[in-house]
């Protein structure tokens, strides 16, 4: 895509959420999803090719869905109450309003979109869906989470981490990986944030630093599967060896920054009575473990020094690191020094 389009989709994909985020009335809520949605359909078209254009109709689809269930959810309630304020939600229109954003945030049940799509698109478009697409959704889900029912979403949320860790052992294509990795930690957040909202915010901040180094990664040594990932040792050593501890942040294995939120969310949990819901939640944690340590030892431990466990590709080194990178990564691994400070 040439640069002024992209600039000016990049443009309506902030305006969208900025829409979202400053809005109290659901009628501009519903303006600034709709915005989002239809600006970064660009960016997965652009490939013109069937994979691209079958992700792209999967994506439409499911957000206009999502988009139609919230206005009529909206009307519904405007109906009831005489009021269009979003912190305002009877029963039913709370229901169908959860409904909507688990399709948004690609939550299971509702989540067979997410990896499709993320699979017919580029890794940077995918880094837009993984992480900025999520932000609208999410702060809307964090302000009316005291009219949502608590039981639906600590289930929504449980059910989440067993799809995102099961699904994804038997998967070898990275970016299909990373979006069962998005449905196991959105769940994490929807089981905390009935009962602290803080720290669902704190866990969503620290899936954002997660996630993007990982695609920012993957772009740079230019691997989109695991058979391709074992020659990337000798093409970005130092980008593959701190990718590898980067997965281990994702797993939630200590000192790394992914460990700060399960930490907390197991010990809220615990706090308020749910020690049968955070032993699930931590056994279920290992299912999506399993595949990070199966990427972090392709990723860096495959490699002989004679020979190469698959088809060699060709060796160039990419001397353009992303600005990003560098910051990201640092943030994935050494925030839990901050934990105190947080609270």
């Amino acid at each position: 895509m040439s640069p002024r389009p992209a600039m000016i989709m990049l443009a309506s994909l902030m305006l969208g959420t900025t829409l979202v985020l400053t809005s109290n009335h659901w009628l501009m809520v519903w303006v600034g999803l709709e915005i989002n949605t239809l600006a970064i359909m660009p960016f997965l078209i652009q490939h013109h090719h069937p994979r691209a254009t079958e992700a792209t109709m999967k994506y439409f689809l499911t957000q206009a869905a999502a988009a139609t269930l919230i206005l009529f959810s909206a009307l519904m309630n405007a109906w009831q109450s005489g009021q269009w304020f979003t912190t305002m939600l009877s029963s039913t229109p709370s229901n169908l309003i959860t409904i909507a954003l688990m399709m948004k945030l690609g939550l299971a049940p509702v989540h067979f979109w997410l990896p499709e799509v993320l699979q017919g698109a580029s890794l940077t478009t995918g880094l837009i869906l993984a992480t900025w697409q999520k932000i609208a959704p999410m702060t809307l889900m964090m302000v009316i989470h005291a009219n949502l029912n608590p039981h639906v979403l600590m289930t929504i949320g449980l059910t989440s981490i067993l799809v995102g860790g099961w699904t994804g052992i038997n998967q070898t294509q990275l970016r299909k990986i990373l979006a069962y990795s998005s449905i196991a930690h959105m769940g994490w957040m929807m089981m905390i944030l009935p009962l602290m909202p803080e720290l669902a915010l704190l866990n969503f901040v620290i899936y954002l630093t997660l996630t993007t180094p990982m695609f920012l990664t993957m772009k740079l040594i230019n691997t989109t599967n695991i058979q391709t990932m074992t020659t990337s040792w000798t093409k970005a050593t130092t980008a593959a060896a701190l990718a590898m501890l980067t997965l281990l942040s994702l797993g939630g294995l200590p000192p790394t920054s992914g460990f700060i939120p399960k930490w907390l969310i197991m010990h809220e949990l615990t706090k308020q009575g749910f020690s049968a819901i955070a032993t699930m939640a931590a056994i279920s944690a290992l299912l999506s473990l399993f595949f990070y340590l199966r990427l972090g030892y392709t990723l860096t431990l495959t490699q002989s020094p004679n020979s190469t466990n698959s088809t060699t590709t060709w060796r160039h080194k990419s001397h353009n690191t992303p600005l990003l990178l560098p910051t990201t990564t640092v943030m994935a691994l050494m925030l839990l020094p901050m934990t105190p400070t947080l609270f």
